[in-house]
């Protein structure tokens, strides 16, 4: 169908983007974007431009200048996402209204003048995760005083060695149902990060939590009325859930962690480790295990760009240390 662009007001094409992004991108992704476009606004309202009335026709390229301006306060990594916000939202303008726009000069603007992010690389406490995770091994074969209890803490070491050994991110590990994980081939059909599909390995020690899990609440599973390949892998115990076997959240994840990171290594520390702190392990330990294979870690870790690997490369200095002084000290 046509647009007769004239009659389209910047307000409505806003609306019209967020909810695009809404819908196809995750809840954290959508929810900066729309901080992106709120500023974006703010700064047309500043210039006088008044987006319940102007048309989309209005829309100008040089508007990404005074926006990068705009963002010279805010640091290099939030100017680079509110900038590929903004991006969006004029591609979104020339492929749904067919607008007439010089994309390639929008992005040679942004080349040009936008902050380089600095790379940061990802640092995290892997010998207090390697404590964490035995701490919840040996608790899981402790006897507890009820069925509520004995099913937290499986599930508790099911989830924790399904981070560690998979490298999911806490949102797809939250999110996966019986009916994606295969026992027979120890893998699970993901959609990840960009909306691809992918398929996630699980090492002997996470599918076997996992079997030892599912097999102590089969019984809860079996009265639910529901198929059980709907039922989530991970599920709350709480007595506000009920009888329903209801997804764990991912703030109720990081419960989760905060909680062991308190008994296995202190109050002090709760916060030292997040659940993404799991995928950095995962990912140091795939280098360390495969001499540095850097597509292998990408792969399995379903990075998009080996760059983004490369970045894990100078935590296995320590693994060269050893093999130098092995050769020449002694």
């Amino acid at each position: 169908m046509k647009h007769n662009n004239n009659e389209i007001s910047l307000k409505h094409a806003i609306n019209q983007y967020n909810r695009v992004i809404s819908e196809s991108r995750s809840q954290n992704t959508a929810r900066s974007y729309s901080q992106a476009i709120t500023k974006f606004i703010a700064l047309l309202t500043e210039s006088k431009i008044d987006t319940d009335t102007t048309t989309i026709t209005s829309c100008s390229e040089s508007w990404i200048i005074d926006f990068i301006d705009e963002l010279r306060n805010y640091s290099p990594a939030t100017e680079q996402l509110y900038l590929t916000a903004v991006v969006g939202f004029y591609e979104f303008l020339a492929s749904e209204y067919e607008l007439e726009l010089n994309l390639p000069r929008v992005r040679a603007l942004i080349r040009r003048r936008q902050r380089r992010v600095p790379l940061k690389l990802p640092q995290f406490p892997r010998e207090n995760i390697e404590k964490l995770i035995q701490a919840v091994i040996n608790a899981a074969r402790l006897p507890q005083d009820d069925d509520l209890a004995k099913l937290r803490i499986l599930r508790d070491k099911a989830f924790i060695l399904t981070l560690s050994d998979t490298g999911l991110r806490i949102s797809e590990a939250c999110s996966l149902t019986r009916g994606q994980y295969d026992r027979n081939e120890r893998q699970a059909v993901v959609i990840i990060k960009g909306g691809r599909e992918s398929i996630v390995r699980f090492s002997g020690r996470s599918h076997q939590a996992i079997v030892d899990y599912l097999t102590a609440r089969a019984s809860r599973d079996g009265i639910t009325g529901r198929a059980l390949t709907s039922l989530p892998i991970f599920a709350r115990h709480d007595l506000g859930c009920g009888s329903k076997t209801l997804p764990i959240k991912t703030v109720g994840a990081r419960k989760i962690i905060n909680r062991w990171v308190k008994y296995a290594l202190g109050a002090s520390l709760v916060g030292s480790i997040t659940p993404h702190s799991f995928r950095h392990y995962f990912v140091t330990i795939v280098l360390r295990g495969s001499g540095g294979n850097l597509k292998l870690a990408q792969e399995l870790a379903r990075h998009k760009s080996i760059a983004i690997t490369q970045r894990y490369a100078h935590l296995t200095d320590d693994d060269l240390d050893r093999g130098y002084h092995k050769i020449f000290d002694e």
